[in-house]
């Protein structure tokens, strides 16, 4: 109801209903996910509340992490989870989860308890269904594309490539070199004899070269906070490079130019192959050994956009999409995305994943930042059914976020409004990933 006091009460309300229903008909383009596009879609529930947050909110609140033991079976998992999840219903988390089982499994009820999980389950159970099953959650969600993360050895066979696009994920070959096993992957998958900076080199062109072929549409990357780029030094790096070829063990030193040479490598190559860059900050993995499995990592606050400045400075060809993972350092991005051309903020990572925190970076970035900036939202999803909740969870932000700031506050009209919105859902993504319209029902 309207007030004397608060008299735009319900306009904003209904600006943000009739912005949120518009938005709510475009079509999804998700730049990054873990989707497997052999397995796209979950066929059990297990395979929904196996999801990292499920678990670890679980563990977090009291359940035993034997209770989710990978060698239980799918059911027995389920229904142990479910006797904890009344303890994390207040969370976001878990308003994905009834989201999904309202939407794809007709779910009657607004809670999953132990009551009715056997029910769910036996509704959600797709194993016979296979591609057709994969199809109907790709349509009713309205997906456009969904980018995967593909190892750097990825086959890259048996799929679309324009609805699944390949992204190339180089995290081992930065930060595993010196593992005898990637090197060996890395050997198998190019076929070239890698024995050094040169040969180096020429493997990760190969690599370029194969992914791009196949429809790879961007790099990516998630680096630790202690990683500090810097400018390849190719003579201070030939020994180091080829001691961690052969598995020797390598110095401190040693290490740190190893990583530095080899991501500068990189991003050479995605200048040479016109591919942006992501670079995901911020993760300390295994900070907490006696979690669930994908509940173990977490960030460090010390981390800095500065060490980066040589990167962005040197390599101003190639677009640098950047999230950071903790929930603090969105100013920092902001302003960095401000001043570089080639830095982008893309989406809400991890721990910053929350309303909360999206609605105060997302503020900040529409005020401060280029419309053609910003890169919205991505579901970081391990199967379909996920992205739709979490994308609605956004939309709903991003609808509420325009409504104040844009329409309430200065007096835009609703299409102004949703033209902003289509560049941060849809027109930028497109474009910075050089993504092609057709097939998109918007």
């Amino acid at each position: 109801m309207t007030t004397p006091e608060n008299p735009n009460v319900r306009p904003l309300a209904s600006a943000a209903r009739e912005l949120m229903e518009e938005i709510s008909r475009w079509p999804i383009l998700d730049p990054h996910s873990h989707i497997d596009p052999h397995r796209p879609a979950a066929r059990n529930f297990d395979e929904v509340l196996g999801y990292h947050y499920y678990t670890e909110l679980a563990h977090a609140s009291g359940m035993p992490v034997d209770r989710v033991d990978p060698a239980l079976d799918p059911r027995t998992r389920a229904c142990n989870l479910a006797e904890h999840l009344s303890a994390v219903d207040n969370t976001v988390q878990y308003s994905w989860l009834v989201e999904i089982a309202r939407t794809f499994h007709k779910h009657p009820d607004d809670r999953i308890t132990p009551a009715n999980i056997g029910g769910l389950f036996d509704k959600a159970m797709h194993e016979d269904d296979g591609p057709s099953w994969d199809r109907q959650v790709w349509n009713q969600s309205r997906l456009e594309a969904v980018f995967l993360t593909n190892e750097f050895d990825d086959d890259l066979e048996g799929w679309d490539t324009s609805a699944y696009v390949p992204c190339l994920r180089t995290d081992d070959l930065v930060l595993k070199l010196h593992e005898p096993r990637t090197i060996d992957r890395l050997r198998r998958g190019t076929n070239v004899d890698v024995v050094d900076l040169a040969s180096l080199d020429q493997a990760l062109t190969v690599l370029f070269e194969r992914f791009t072929k196949k429809g790879a549409r961007a790099c990516a990357i998630s680096l630790p906070p202690d990683f500090v780029p810097r400018r390849a030094a190719p003579k201070r790096a030939v020994t180091p490079i080829r001691r961690a070829i052969q598995g020797l063990d390598l110095r401190p030193d040693e290490h740190a130019e190893v990583r530095a040479t080899v991501f500068w490598m990189l991003a050479e190559h995605c200048a040479e192959f016109k591919l942006p860059f992501d670079l995901m900050i911020g993760p300390i993995r295994n900070v907490y050994p006696a979690g669930v499995a994908g509940g173990r990592d977490l960030f460090d606050r010390r981390v800095s956009l500065y060490d980066y400045r040589d990167v962005f400075n040197h390599f101003a060809s190639v677009v640098f999409p950047v999230s950071t993972l903790s929930p603090d350092a969105g100013a920092e991005l902001t302003a960095y995305s401000w001043i570089f051309p080639n830095v982008l903020p893309m989406g809400h990572w991890w721990y910053s994943n929350v309303p909360a925190f999206i609605a105060a970076d997302l503020k900040a970035r529409i005020q401060a930042l280029p419309k053609v900036k910003l890169l919205g939202y991505y579901s970081d999803a391990y199967k379909l059914e996920f992205i739709l909740p979490k994308f609605n969870m956004y939309r709903r932000i991003l609808s509420e976020t325009l409504a104040e700031q844009a329409v309430g506050g200065q007096g835009w009209s609703i299409d102004r409004a949703l033209e902003l919105a289509r560049f941060v859902l849809l027109d930028n993504p497109r474009r910075v990933f050089g993504l092609k319209t057709q097939g998109s029902r918007d």
